[in-house]
């Protein structure tokens, strides 16, 4: 942490590392005969570039970040740094060889060594000077310097988590690899060092991969996100790209929260309970799953496409949560509106669409 001319404390800039493309080929990965943890995923991080793997727990995201650091060998398939093979079936680079830095989930700080010996507890290619100034340079790229001297256990768990941030830029490593580095905090910290977290590797440049199971918690952070289901890479791209042409329901389904509806294309369009849906391109006869954001709901008590009643209703704050019996649907259909869109007294409503939160996916054709 450096002083200004006016006594003040502030973070300093971040060291630049020399990024690198960090590419995976094809990796397949099972713990036991019968049961993949990866099939075949193929994917790369481009240099700078901070990608989010993202995914429900099993669905091998932190597999795919252990075999990236070395941690974990991979069954098939090749892991390139800047095109050159660091795990394959010719070579297997042990991680201190690689040049691609770690944040456990639980920060894995050794609680018997300053935050100093934690930070440069790694360095042990330089001598002990070089080793300490390093170190003291990492610490006040996170602002911590001052902390030098004391122990894990004073610090708060957002500033545990920047020691462990530190001392995985310490080294200045090609890559840098997060894993749930935001999930031991508490959720009011978390917005502000996951901001801070990016601003630091924004500074250095190191290309970055980040494990989460929070949607827009990746929406923040990545540059592009990679949703892996089962071992499968379902689909990657700009956090747009996943949210506006998601690739199948389960894709729409992690990025928004869904009221689903059955049907078949008729005349151009699928019969539901919230009436006619363009089929949008799909053949006539084609069976069709309709999903319907919770928040592609305009409400009015006077006008509107479909009439509702209001089974339930909670305040959010910024918006209702509406339950609504609608005439033809098998379960209740639920809404997010805006506070004061409705009147306290409220009970029958109607409903209109909006466009750009309906999505249509073609579930099967019907058997001849």
């Amino acid at each position: 942490m450096a002083i200004d001319e006016a006594g003040r404390t502030r973070r300093t800039t971040a060291g630049v590392t020399f990024a690198a493309r960090l590419a995976f080929e094809n990796i397949s990965h099972a713990f036991s005969p019968g049961s993949e943890t990866l099939r075949d995923v193929s994917l790369a991080a481009e240099p700078g570039e901070v990608l989010c793997l993202l995914g429900p727990s099993g669905s091998g995201k932190t597999t795919l970040l252990r075999i990236a650091a070395g941690i974990e060998p991979q069954a098939t398939g090749r892991v390139l740094l800047n095109g050159r093979e660091i795990a394959g079936p010719s070579i297997f680079l042990p991680p201190e060889k690689r040049s691609i830095g770690l944040v456990f989930q639980d920060f894995a700080l050794f609680p018997h060594m300053t935050i100093l010996d934690n930070v440069r507890f790694g360095l042990t290619a330089l001598s002990a000077a070089e080793a300490r100034h390093e170190a003291m340079i990492a610490l006040g790229r996170v602002g911590l310097q001052s902390y030098a001297g004391s122990y894990p256990h004073v610090l708060s768990g957002g500033e545990q988590q920047r020691v462990a941030l530190a001392r995985a830029l310490a080294p200045r490593p090609a890559v840098l690899l997060m894993d749930e580095p935001f999930s031991g905090l508490d959720s009011r910290l978390k917005d502000s060092v996951r901001a801070e977290t990016l601003a630091i590797l924004r500074e250095s440049r190191a290309t970055a991969i980040v494990v989460t199971h929070d949607a827009e918690e990746a929406m923040r952070m990545g540059d592009r996100i990679a949703l892996l289901k089962d071992g499968r890479l379902v689909q990657a791209g700009r956090a747009e790209d996943l949210y506006l042409k998601p690739a199948d329901l389960f894709v729409a389904g992690f990025f928004s929260e869904l009221n689903v509806f059955a049907g078949k294309v008729r005349g151009g369009a699928v019969e539901t309970s919230l009436g006619a849906i363009d089929a949008d391109g799909l053949s006539e006869g084609v069976h069709a799953t309709v999903a319907v954001r919770t928040t592609g709901f305009d409400v009015s008590e006077s006008e509107g496409a479909t009439e509702a009643r209001i089974l339930s209703r909670r305040y959010l704050g910024v918006v209702e949560l509406l339950e609504l019996a609608v005439p033809g649907a098998e379960s209740p259909v639920r809404a997010r509106v805006r506070c004061g869109a409705l009147s306290a007294k409220a009970r029958d409503i109607w409903l209109s669409l909006r466009k750009s939160d309906v999505l249509l996916f073609e579930t099967r054709r019907e058997s001849a």
